[in-house]
């Protein structure tokens, strides 16, 4: 839970700065060009993620530790840095923003509404996947976590297909 607060952290500074990035290109962004290759990449990106989990093999562990204060921060700072100095966030919200608030042309207000309420989402998400992590946890088999992984797979490769498909590739 603590890396997840480090990560919505890094969320919340990406999505402003991505924000006032694109709002600044908005010309380069609202041309055609813009969109086949940021929907081009996005959709392989998907892809390749999606295959990867597909064919990902890994073995569940599950140890009881004790934290110092000392790992909390740590797991924090990770939290924080994995996702800032993960391009694929950039990518992410650049895509979302370039696609949908600048292509439907609409107010900072509105924009602000409609991230703090994706944010609250991804908030209230995170904080339930680790309550439920808690509760599955002695339940899940390994085929359950493999099922789960292939369809994510699945899921991935579909979205990327379709993110393909919009970005008019085929």
């Amino acid at each position: 839970m603590v890396a997840s607060t480090g990560v919505w952290m890094s969320d919340f500074i990406i999505i402003t700065t991505c924000f006032l990035f694109v709002q600044k290109i908005t010309t380069v962004v609202q041309d055609a060009t813009f969109t086949y290759w940021m929907g081009l990449s996005g959709g392989f990106i998907l892809i390749v993620f999606g295959i990867g989990a597909f064919l990902k093999k890994s073995t569940l562990e599950f140890k009881k530790n004790k934290h110092t204060t000392n790992d909390y921060i740590s797991f924090w700072t990770k939290g924080f840095l994995v996702n800032t100095f993960n391009p694929f966030t950039f990518v992410f919200w650049i895509g979302v923003i370039s696609t949908f608030v600048i292509k439907e042309n609409i107010t900072n207000v509105e924009a602000i509404m409609f991230f703090a309420s994706i944010m609250s989402v991804i908030m209230i998400t995170d904080t339930m996947k680790v309550y439920l992590a808690k509760v599955i946890r002695t339940k899940l088999r390994q085929e359950h976590f493999n099922i789960v992984t292939r369809t994510a797979g699945i899921g991935l490769i579909i979205f990327g297909i379709v993110l393909l498909a919009k970005s008019q590739v085929f």
